[in-house]
Parts: C-alpha cells; sequence; structure tokens
C-alpha cells in the first residue's frame, strides 16, 4: 500500500480537480470479490470439521499406527502444492479461471460424504487425495479469478478480503466440529456428515454467483512452461526454495499438533480447539509481521520466526498437561505468522514478473517434498521413539536451520 500511495504522488499537479478522487469515498469491492470470498469460507468450514478430527478418527476408530497417519497427512498436502503448478498454467494457458475453479470446490466437496462412510484406511486415502486435489486445483485460478475481476487498484482490498473470510473460515470449522461432536456424544462419522452441507453450498454459491470476465476469458493463450523460462530464475530464487523447504523440513504436519493434545489429556470434543487456537493466532500476526518484513531485514525476521517455532516444539515436547501445550501450539501459528507471508514476498522480489507464476509453482513443489519427508519422519520418529522425540528433533533441526542462516547472513555481510 504504501508503494501505491508513493507512486500517485505527482498527482496534484494536474490541479485540484485532480485531488478530489482522492478524497472520495472509495468505490465497493464488486460482489463477485464478496461470492469468491464466501465460498472461500464455506469451504474451509466444511474441510477443517473433517481435518480437526481425521487423525483422531483414524487413530482412535479406524485402528491405524500414527506412521500412516503422518504419511497420508504428508502426502495428502504435498499433492495440493503440486497440482498447483499445473493448475496455474492451465488457468493461464486457456483462459478458463472459474471452471477451473469449480472443478476443484466441486472435488473437495465430493470428498466429504467418503470420510464418512469409510470403514477402512483405504477410502479414507481416496478421499483425503480427492480432496487436496481439488484444493489444488482451485487455487491458482481463483487468485487469478480476483485479479482479473477488480482493477489494480482494490486488489490489495479484494486478496486481503478473500483471506480474512477464509481465516474466519479455518477456525470456525473446528469450533462448529467442537459443538457437534458435544451434541452428538463424540460421534466423527455424524460430524463428517455435517460437513458435506457446507461444502455443497460453497459450489452451488460460485456456479451462481461469480461471472467470469469477459477479458479473462477472451485473451491469447500462453505457452507452457519450457526449459528456458527456468534459466532466467536467478541464483537468488533458488536460494529462496532451499530456504523455504528448510522451513518445511523443520515443520511438519499439523496433524501431530492434534495427536499431542488427545495424548496430553484433552477430551475428543475438545482437540478441535487445537486449530482454533493456532488458526487465530496465526491470523492475528500475519498481517503486522508482514508490514514489518518490508522495513527490516528478511533474513532477521526469518532468524526470529525459526526461533520461535525451536520455542514452539520445545513447550510441545514438554509439556506436562494442556494449558502448556496450548502455548506451544499458539507459538505454532505464531512463528506460521512470521514466515509464510515472508517467504512468498521473497519469492515474488526474486523471480522475474513474467516468471512469478512459474516461480511461485516450483516453490510450492519444493515445499510439498518437504512436507512429505518432514510429515514421514515425524511419523516414524512418533511410533518408534514417542511424541517427545518428534517435536525434539523438529527443535533441533529449526536450530540448526538457525545457525544455517546466521552463517549465511553473516558470509554476506562479509563478502
Amino acid at each position: 500500500m504504501t508503494r501505491r500511495r508513493r507512486a500517485r504522488a505527482p498527482a496534484p499537479e494536474a490541479g485540484p480537480a485532480s485531488v478530489e478522487p482522492l478524497r472520495a469515498t472509495p468505490a465497493p469491492l464488486p460482489r463477485a470479490i464478496w461470492v469468491l470470498g464466501f465460498v472461500s469460507l464455506l469451504m474451509d468450514i466444511a474441510s477443517e470439521m473433517v481435518h480437526s478430527l481425521l487423525p483422531l478418527f483414524l487413530v482412535g476408530s479406524l485402528g491405524l499406527s500414527v506412521v500412516v497417519v503422518g504419511l497420508i497427512e504428508g502426502v495428502a498436502e504435498s499433492t495440493a502444492l503440486v497440482v498447483k503448478v499445473f493448475s496455474g498454467m492451465l488457468s493461464d494457458h486457456f483462459r478458463r479461471r472459474k471452471l477451473l475453479a469449480v472443478v476443484g470446490y466441486a472435488l473437495g466437496a465430493a470428498s466429504k460424504p467418503a470420510f464418512a462412510l469409510a470403514q477402512g484406511a483405504g477410502l479414507v486415502v481416496a478421499a483425503r487425495f480427492v480432496d487436496r486435489i481439488g484444493k489444488g486445483i482451485r487455487g491458482a485460478p481463483r487468485d487469478a479469478l480476483v485479479a482479473d475481476l477488480v482493477p489494480p487498484a482494490q486488489r490489495g482490498a479484494a486478496y486481503g478480503l478473500r483471506q480474512s473470510l477464509d481465516t474466519v473460515g479455518a477456525f470456525v470449522g473446528p469450533l462448529l466440529a467442537t459443538a457437534l461432536m458435544l451434541l452428538l456424544a463424540g460421534d466423527f462419522r455424524a460430524v463428517f456428515w455435517v460437513s458435506v452441507l457446507p461444502a455443497a453450498l460453497a459450489v452451488l454459491l460460485l456456479v451462481a454467483g461469480v461471472r467470469e470476465p469477459e477479458a479473462a476469458a477472451g485473451r491469447a493463450a500462453t505457452s507452457p512452461i519450457r526449459r528456458e523460462a527456468l534459466r532466467r530464475l536467478a541464483p537468488a530464487y533458488w536460494a529462496v526454495v532451499v530456504i523455504g523447504a528448510v522451513f518445511t523440513l523443520a515443520r511438519f504436519s499439523e496433524a501431530f499438533l492434534v495427536l499431542r493434545a488427545g495424548q496430553l489429556g484433552v477430551a475428543a470434543s475438545f482437540v478441535p480447539l487445537v486449530m482454533v487456537a493456532m488458526n487465530i493466532v496465526y491470523a492475528l500476526a500475519a498481517y503486522p509481521f508482514g508490514r514489518l518484513s518490508d522495513s527490516m531485514s528478511h533474513g532477521a525476521l526469518l532468524g526470529w520466526g525459526l526461533l520461535v517455532l525451536v520455542a514452539s516444539d520445545l513447550v510441545l515436547a514438554l509439556a506436562p498437561g494442556w494449558p502448556a501445550m496450548l502455548l506451544g501450539v499458539a507459538l505454532w501459528g505464531l512463528h506460521m505468522g512470521m514466515t509464510q507471508g515472508l517467504l512468498a514476498a521473497m519469492v515474488a522480489d526474486a523471480a522475474p514478473e513474467e516468471l512469478r507464476g512459474t516461480a511461485f509453482g516450483l516453490f510450492n513443489l519444493v515445499g510439498g517434498a518437504a512436507m512429505l519427508a518432514a510429515s514421514a519422519i515425524a511419523g516414524v520418529l512418533w511410533e518408534r521413539i514417542g511424541s517427545q522425540a518428534t517435536f525434539l528433533a523438529g527443535a533441533a533441526f529449526a536450530a540448526a536451520a538457525w545457525v544455517a542462516l546466521r552463517l549465511r547472513r553473516s558470509g554476506g555481510r562479509r563478502a
């Protein structure tokens, strides 16, 4: 926002009349932006109702091991990140963003009944994959559609509104799951059936409430990713990719936060509150630290984010009960707020403007592979040694990454 105001500063030279629009009330966001925001909210409510209970359902009701849970979660989340590479490219190539978004949301909605019907691991794994593939398909086209629907001067407000509503869904879903678990006497399957309703409403709202602009559908198609383009990505970009992978390796799936809560005696009905607490802190921290990153060293802020992750892992490893565990979860959310937006900004800064889509796709691809590795390792440590070993290993890896980051910054200053 600050950069935009500075760029417009010379405008008054056109005379007093040119100043008046700056005083006028900003034009309201298009209705379609609000619709996309509520679509995200509804689908996030549905997904988080399932995701906040799924680890306990898999271990407690279906009898799966924690190693399997870790593999399911890691593969599912990394799959969504990998699919984003191709869906973004297809969205640019065919200029049919809404169609891809509808397909992605429809897959997410279609997966919800499968969780309620599952009697074994096979259907759960399939449903989890379908759900995450749907997320991967809809993400990039939806974000591009937001840019198509508003003028450049309103894009910040549009993305902020959509992300705000999306975050509301991220903690309303677990809250609703908690209330339903209390009302339904801990019936996991009944809660999963209820999640079908907001998911279906999200798809219907998108189909009926958003009309893709003609310009977005009619522009010339762009060429797919070519090897020549990848050579134009500078070493600074690949350094950011490596840093992002290291952060992901130090921070495994959030499913282990839910499992740790159950291990420390939190009743199954209240376990979803773990995700509520994490998402509230994440939502409150992301914007202030995003603004802070514009005025301070990126390396310094990344370092502080790693130290917060070390503290979170240590608290979660050593927590004697749920109050300390909630502190660890809050620190986890604070780490996410400090680092995730910053890493995205670093990708945008390091990549050429015409290759940012490719750059983000590759960044997500490497991050997905790192998430798979981190979650698998966390599950093995939990199963073979214990839950404390999982979080202590995370703390050790984050501390090692902090040391490496400090050495890299020191070497850069000397150079």
